[in-house]
């Protein structure tokens, strides 16, 4: 199902196919993340491995302080590794001798709570990548951040400022905010979580209208087992803390989707299935008493 904007065509009709992605590949070899290592050594991660295809959506989900953040964190270059390597499309991110990754404008987060400067216009917003960066004059950057806001359904949004607009917008705006940047990889740290259900299932359909568009690798984290199985072509289920892969489900429904898939057998199967392995480890957590972490 597309989002109909009035006045404006839907971003995904009349779309040539986008080929076959050829970045984005993330390689997590046992990964270990200790935290004040001469302190208490909180162990986030332990061992943790996974191999992300490019153009793949990942979808990792467990229990609330298990690591799942810190593992994001450190793909994106805001934290160290303990030991272990992270590599994207065969270079090495961060490994032996190089703890943390460079941060870079192929692997681009969006976060849990909203990022968009308030006295900047949506558009403002959009634009500031290419111009801080020096990629694009400032006029260039802004119709390049119009053309990519109308692409995403907020044609007519590009001039306002992020308080007179609906969260779902807001949230919208920072995606394009992401991919103005084209990078390899989105890291998304449960944007969806705080929206009511319909906003929710709004912005699944804006998401899955920019990858449909962009085939861009995406690593999600979220605790939504209907979201992850949606959304997702890989469901990563981890351990409770320290952060282990606990168990990967493929999901094999056809793009692109649609919530008919929502009803079917098939689907309700897959989120048994995730939900049993969820399950053990949010008891698990329950019973140590764990804390959110990162």
């Amino acid at each position: 199902m597309n989002i109909a904007i009035p006045g404006q065509p839907s971003p995904v009709q009349g779309l040539a196919p986008v080929a076959k992605p050829t970045r984005g590949q993330i390689s997590i070899k046992n990964v270990t993340k200790i935290y004040d290592p001469e302190g208490v050594n909180v162990m986030a991660v332990d061992d943790c491995s996974m191999e992300i295809a490019a153009g793949e959506v990942c979808m990792i989900v467990g229990p609330s302080g298990c690591g799942k953040t810190t593992l994001l964190n450190a793909i994106a270059g805001f934290h160290s590794i303990t030991s272990g390597e992270i590599r994207l499309d065969g270079e090495l991110l961060c490994g032996p001798g190089k703890p943390k990754a460079d941060q870079g404008a192929d692997r681009i987060v969006v976060f849990q709570h909203g990022a968009l400067f308030p006295w900047k216009t949506l558009a403002e917003n959009v634009a500031y990548g290419p111009m801080v960066q020096g990629k694009l004059s400032k006029k260039d950057a802004l119709e390049k951040a119009h053309f990519k806001l109308a692409e995403a359904g907020l044609g007519d949004f590009g001039g306002k400022y992020p308080g007179e607009v609906s969260s779902g917008m807001a949230r919208r705006a920072e995606i394009v905010r992401a991919l103005i940047n084209d990078p390899a990889v989105l890291l998304l740290d449960e944007p969806y979580r705080a929206m009511d259900a319909l906003t929710k299932s709004i912005m699944h359909e804006s998401l899955l209208e920019v990858y449909d568009r962009t085939k861009v690798t995406i690593f999600f984290i979220t605790h939504d087992l209907d979201e992850a199985i949606f959304l997702g072509d890989k469901v990563y289920v981890v351990t409770t803390r320290p952060c282990r892969l606990k168990k990967t489900v493929e999901v094999k429904l056809p793009r692109p989707r649609n919530f008919e898939m929502l009803s079917s057998e098939e689907f309700r199967v897959l989120v048994s299935e995730i939900n049993e392995a969820v399950h053990e480890e949010a008891i698990k957590a329950f019973q140590s008493g764990e804390r959110e972490m990162a």
